[in-house]
């Protein structure tokens, strides 16, 4: 378990402090800031010399990093970072699936850590007069569509929920589907955020916001919660928890009984994952005449943009555009084609 308090040396627990205390961001953010600088102050104590170059990555400590050190970070230190990351580092060094090289997305990520650390520094803590990092770029990402199952596939997803946890399994995916949660706010939810036919979502940031339960939201929870009633919990306040232990459910059970679900539906479930179920739902949702800025209230967004990657997977939508285009009827006979060619 990582606690940032013990770990960190006083300049970066007091940022992270910040983070945590004053702009609100929940405890996984701010553990994710902590491992993404602890790994730039590795490789800067390492390309500088600061240790042996034998010293293995992932032992080098950075208890003595102090302001001198931090003050003399130049945009060239972080590129040389960034080239690091994209060819050295490597992914799952323990796992048959080890290789190296980060992806964008992530290496963006850790870029952006940087960037508010030394925002920070500028502008708050006053500690540095001028930020170094004021004109650092990120990793170009190539915008992907996002993968999510139609409604057919969504059908016979929920059709094919079965074993000892089927109701349990029902009702998470029925949320998944039509709720578009995350996984960190499924596994999140007390039974006390449960109010009707509303349920209450902390998000990002540990922000708030309340969904509106539909017929087949109220009667999955309905029956869950009936059957839950039945067993014998340590946690009395999770919603969801798993039998065996009588606790909150975890994140990686969440995933498996996702996957085995898509697996008995008959669907990829090396493509397809309880995040590819929130696509799903937003997809959905937007086809069938939700417009974006509700849906952006729906999944939580704090940026439209983010919300907006949906508006082109619609590919009926695209269609009716193409042929509402005044020009869409316009073409040449056989007869003039034939006179061109001439």
């Amino acid at each position: 378990m990582i606690d940032y308090r013990t770990e960190a040396p006083p300049i970066l627990r007091d940022f992270l402090v910040y983070h945590e205390t004053i702009q609100g961001h929940s405890r996984a953010t701010v553990d994710e800031y902590f491992l993404d600088l602890r790994s730039f102050f590795r490789f800067l104590k390492l390309d500088k010399g600061r240790v042996s170059k034998d010293t293995p990555f992932d032992e080098i400590s950075i208890d003595d990093v102090d302001l001198d050190l931090v003050r003399g970070v130049t945009l060239s230190d972080v590129y040389a970072y960034m080239n690091y990351l994209s060819r050295d580092r490597a992914v799952h060094p323990n796992s048959a699936d080890a290789h190296y090289g980060l992806a964008p997305a992530a290496r963006a990520r850790k870029a952006a850590a940087i960037r508010s650390f030394y925002k920070y520094l500028s502008s708050k803590a006053k500690l540095i007069s001028e930020n170094p990092m004021q004109d650092l770029d990120a990793p170009r990402l190539k915008k992907t569509l996002p993968r999510y199952l139609n409604l057919d596939e969504s059908v016979e997803l929920l059709d094919h929920v079965d074993g000892p946890n089927q109701v349990r399994d029902y009702c998470i995916l029925t949320l998944f589907l039509n709720c578009g949660l995350r996984i960190s706010e499924l596994i999140g939810l007390n039974v006390t955020d449960v109010r009707g036919d509303q349920l209450r979502v902390l998000g990002k940031g540990n922000k708030e916001r309340v969904l509106f339960l539909n017929e087949a939201c109220r009667s999955a929870l309905d029956d869950w919660m009936t059957e839950r009633s039945t067993l014998t919990l340590l946690d009395q306040n999770a919603l969801f928890v798993t039998p065996r232990n009588r606790k909150r459910i975890t994140r990686a059970a969440v995933h498996k009984l996702v996957k085995k679900h898509l697996s008995a539906a008959g669907l990829d479930s090396t493509k397809y994952s309880s995040h590819k179920l929130r696509h799903t739902a937003a997809t959905l949702m937007l086809q069938n005449g939700v417009d974006v800025r509700t849906l952006q209230e729906v999944l939580g967004h704090d940026h439209l943009n983010t919300t907006q990657i949906y508006t082109h997977v619609d590919n009926d939508d695209l269609r009716t555009a193409a042929r509402a285009n005044p020009l869409a009827k316009v073409r040449k006979t056989a007869k003039e084609k034939q006179k061109d060619a001439e």
